[in-house]
C-alpha cells in the first residue's frame, strides 16, 4: 500500500510536465473507489457517495477547457495585452477623429489632453528604447559642457541678473508701487537669513534656484497670456468639476440646506475632492505628478530625494499626508531634511480644502499658482533657515520608493477616500465652532478692557490691523487696504486660514456687487490688487493650531524622532509664514490691473437696476470728470459734449454719493 501511495504522489517534475493527478482522473477515481470503498451497491450511503464522486468528476471534465484557457492566457499575456491596448487605441483614434471632424472648437480641450498624454507616452518609449544611445551620442558634448561650466555659470548668472534688473526698471516705471513689493520680498529673505541656524553653511544654489523657479512660475502664470489663459481655464474646469458635488449633497440634505447653510454647501466638496484624490492615488496619477515635480526641484536645487518628494507632495495633499510618501525614510533623515518636510507642510494647503475655498468665491487660478509656487520657495527658505550640516544618507540616491495605498480596486479607493474625509470635515467644523466662539469671547473681553479707558471698538482684528499693517504694506497692499489685509493675516496666523478666506470672500463679494468702498469710516472691500496679495498670503497651513497637527502626525510615524521634531517645529512655522508672504510679494510685483474698458459705452447701455464693480468704477470716473461751476454742470474728458452724460450721472447718483449729485 505504501508503494502504491508513493506512486500516486505528485512531484515538481509532474507539475512542470503537466501530468494530471491520478486521483482526479476517471481511471484513478475508479481505482480509488474500488480500493477504498470496497464492492459497490451495498447501501444507500455508498450509492450516494458514488453519485457525488461521478458528479465532481463530470464537473472537473467540464472545467478542463476553462483551465486550458487560463493557461493559454498566462502563456500569451504580453501578446494579448498588446492586442487589447491596440484595439483600444484604434477605437480612441476613431473617436478622436470624429470629435475633431464634427466640431474642432468644441473638441479643443480633448485635443490638448490627447497631445499631452501622447507626448509623455512617446517620451517614455523614446527614453526606454533610445535613451542610452542618445546619452552615449551626447557624452562628448556633456564633457565639454562640464569643462566650461565653472566660467559659464558665472556668465549665465550675470546675464540673468542683468536681464532681471532691466525688466524691473522697464516694468516698474509704469507702476512704481510694484517696487514696494520688491522691497518687501528682499526684506523677508534677509529676515529669514538673520534667523538662520548656521549662516556659513547656507546652500546658496538651493536658495537662488528655489526663488528663481518661484519667480519664473509666477511670471508665467501672472504675466504671460498662455499662462494666464491656461490657469484661468484650469480654474474654471475645477469649479465646474466641483459643482458635481451638488448632486450628492442635494440628495442627502435637500436643496434648501445646501443653498442657505454653509456646512451643507462647502463641506461636501471636501468629501468629494478627497474621494477623487484617493482614486488618483490608486491609479498612480498623483505619484507620477509628484515624481516629475520633485525631479525638477531635485536636479535644479540639489536637494535630497526624500525632502523633495515630500515638499512636492504638499502641492496636492495635506501636511500629514505628504510625509506618508517617505515614511520608511523619516527615521534616518537629517535635522535639515525634517525641517524641510515641516516647512513644506506649513507653506501649502491640501487639495481637499482648496475645493472649499474655491466654493467661497476665491480665485481658483491664484490658489493653484500659490500652491505650486510655494514648493520651490519652501525648499529654498528651509535651506536658508536650517541649512544642511550633517551627511545625508539619501544624497545621490537615485530611486526612492513611493508608498502606495493598500486598496484592492478603484471602488475601495473611492470608499476609503470618502471615509477618510469624515475626520477632516469633523475637524473643520469643530475648529470653526471653537475658533469663532473663542474669537468672539476675546473681542468681548478686549471691548470691555477698552471701555475702561474710553477706547471704543477694540478687538483682535483691530490689534492685528495695527501690528501687521507694515507687513501688509510691504507685501504691496495700498496703505488704505493695509489694515484689512493685516487683519486677514492675523486671523490666518492666530486662528486658521479657513476663517480668513471666509472674510476675504466677503470683501470680494462686496466689491463685485458694486458696494460703496467706504461705509462711513468702515471700509467694505479691498482693491483687486490687495485681493490677489491676500489670496497668496493666506495660502498655507502656517498657523498656531497646525503645530499640534504637525507634531502629532510626524511623531506617530517616527516616535524616536519626537524630540527633534518638537525642537524644529516653531522655526518651520515661521519659515512657512514667510514663504506665503514671499508669494504674496511676488503677486504684488507681477499684478497687472484689470482694464475697465469704455465707460461711456458701458453706462449708456447699462441696466441700473443692480450694481457691479464695473458700474462703480465707471460712475467714479464720471464723478471725477464732472465739474460744477456757478451752478452750471459740465464734463471733461471722454464725457465732454455727450448728451447722455447728465442722464448717466443721475443714474449713478441713485446708487452712489458724490458732491456732483
Amino acid at each position: 500500500a505504501l508503494l502504491e501511495m508513493e506512486e500516486n504522489q505528485i512531484t515538481l517534475d509532474d507539475l512542470e510536465k503537466g501530468a494530471d493527478n491520478p486521483a482526479f482522473s476517471s481511471t484513478g477515481e475508479e481505482r480509488l473507489n474500488e480500493e477504498c470503498d470496497g464492492p459497490r451497491g451495498e447501501s444507500k450511503e455508498e450509492r450516494r457517495g458514488e453519485g457525488t464522486g461521478r458528479f465532481s468528476s463530470y464537473c472537473r471534465k467540464a472545467l478542463r477547457p476553462v483551465s486550458k484557457g487560463k493557461r493559454f492566457c498566462k502563456a500569451h499575456a504580453k501578446v494579448l495585452r498588446r492586442v487589447v491596448l491596440g484595439l483600444l487605441g484604434v477605437a480612441y483614434l476613431c473617436y478622436f477623429i470624429a470629435a475633431c471632424w464634427l466640431n474642432f472648437q468644441r473638441a479643443l480641450a480633448l485635443v490638448v489632453m490627447t497631445a499631452v498624454v501622447a507626448f509623455f507616452i512617446c517620451w517614455s518609449l523614446f527614453k526606454k528604447h533610445c535613451g542610452a544611445k542618445v546619452l552615449l551620442l551626447l557624452s562628448p558634448v556633456w564633457k565639454c559642457f562640464q569643462k566650461s561650466w565653472p566660467w559659464l555659470k558665472w556668465l549665465l548668472w550675470v546675464a540673468l541678473l542683468g536681464g532681471l534688473i532691466a525688466w524691473l526698471v522697464l516694468d516698474t516705471s509704469k507702476n512704481p508701487e510694484q517696487l514696494i513689493s520688491l522691497a518687501g520680498f528682499c526684506f523677508l529673505v534677509l529676515f529669514l537669513f538673520a534667523c538662520s541656524k548656521h549662516h556659513g553653511a547656507v546652500s546658496w544654489r538651493a536658495v537662488f534656484w528655489g526663488l528663481g523657479l518661484e519667480f519664473l512660475f509666477g511670471l508665467f502664470v501672472l504675466r504671460t497670456d498662455p499662462g494666464t489663459q491656461a490657469f484661468r481655464w484650469l480654474g474654471d474646469q475645477i469649479q465646474f468639476f466641483l459643482s458635481y458635488t451638488t448632486a450628492g449633497s442635494s440628495f442627502v440634505f435637500g436643496n434648501t440646506l445646501i443653498e442657505e447653510v454653509f456646512a451643507f454647501q462647502a463641506l461636501p466638496i471636501v468629501v468629494f475632492f478627497s474621494c477623487v484624490m484617493s482614486i488618483l492615488y490608486y491609479l498612480g496619477v498623483m505619484q507620477w505628478l509628484i515624481v516629475k515635480i520633485s525631479w525638477l526641484l531635485q536636479v535644479s536645487m540639489g536637494t535630497t530625494p526624500t525632502e523633495t518628494l515630500s515638499v512636492a507632495g504638499n502641492i496636492f495633499v495635506g501636511q500629514t499626508e505628504a510625509p506618508l510618501l517617505i515614511r520608511p525614510y523619516l527615521a534616518d533623515m537629517t535635522h535639515s531634511e525634517i525641517h524641510a518636510v515641516m516647512t513644506g507642510g506649513f507653506s501649502t494647503i491640501a487639495g481637499s480644502v482648496m475645493g472649499a475655498y474655491i466654493s467661497f468665491g476665491i480665485d481658483a487660478a491664484s490658489l493653484i499658482a500659490a500652491s505650486v509656487m510655494a514648493a520651490p520657495c519652501a525648499l529654498a527658505m528651509s535651506k536658508l533657515v536650517c541649512p544642511e550640516v550633517e551627511e545625508s544618507k539619501f544624497k545621490g540616491k537615485a530611486n526612492i520608493r513611493l508608498s502606495r495605498g493598500e486598496e484592492q480596486n478603484i471602488l475601495e479607493a473611492a470608499s476609503n477616500g470618502a471615509a477618510a474625509s469624515v475626520g477632516l470635515v469633523a475637524n473643520i467644523v469643530a475648529n470653526l465652532i471653537a475658533f469663532l466662539a473663542v474669537l468672539e469671547f476675546i473681542n468681548a473681553a478686549l471691548r470691555w478692557f477698552g471701555e475702561m479707558v474710553d477706547i471704543e471698538g477694540l478687538s483682535f482684528q483691530v490689534i492685528c490691523s495695527y501690528v501687521l499693517m507694515p507687513v501688509a504694506f510691504l507685501m504691496g497692499a495700498d496703505w488704505a487696504d493695509s489694515p484689512l489685509v493685516a487683519e486677514l493675516l492675523g486671523i490666518k496666523i492666530f486662528l486658521n486660514e479657513f476663517v480668513a478666506y471666509q472674510q476675504l470672500a466677503t470683501y470680494k463679494k462686496n466689491r463685485l456687487s458694486g458696494l460703496e468702498e467706504w461705509d462711513g469710516s468702515r471700509k467694505q472691500w479691498i482693491s483687486e490688487r490687495a485681493e490677489s496679495i491676500a489670496t497668496f498670503a493666506l495660502c498655507g497651513f502656517a498657523n498656531l493650531s497646525s503645530i499640534g497637527i504637525m507634531l502629532g502626525g510626524l511623531a506617530s510615524m517616527v516616535p524616536q524622532r519626537k524630540g527633534d521634531i518638537a525642537s524644529l517645529v516653531l522655526r518651520a512655522l515661521l519659515t512657512g509664514i514667510c514663504v506665503s508672504m514671499l508669494n504674496a510679494c511676488l503677486a504684488g510685483l507681477l499684478h497687472v490691473p484689470t482694464e475697465v474698458g469704455d465707460c461711456v459705452a458701458f453706462l449708456s447701455t447699462a441696466n441700473f437696476s443692480s450694481t457691479s464693480y464695473t458700474m462703480y468704477t465707471c460712475c467714479k470716473e464720471l464723478f471725477a470728470s464732472s465739474v460744477l461751476e456757478n451752478g452750471t454742470l459740465s464734463f471733461t474728458g471722454a464725457w465732454a459734449g455727450l448728451p447722455d452724460s447728465v442722464l448717466s450721472l443721475a443714474q449713478c447718483c441713485g446708487h452712489y454719493n458724490h458732491t456732483s449729485c
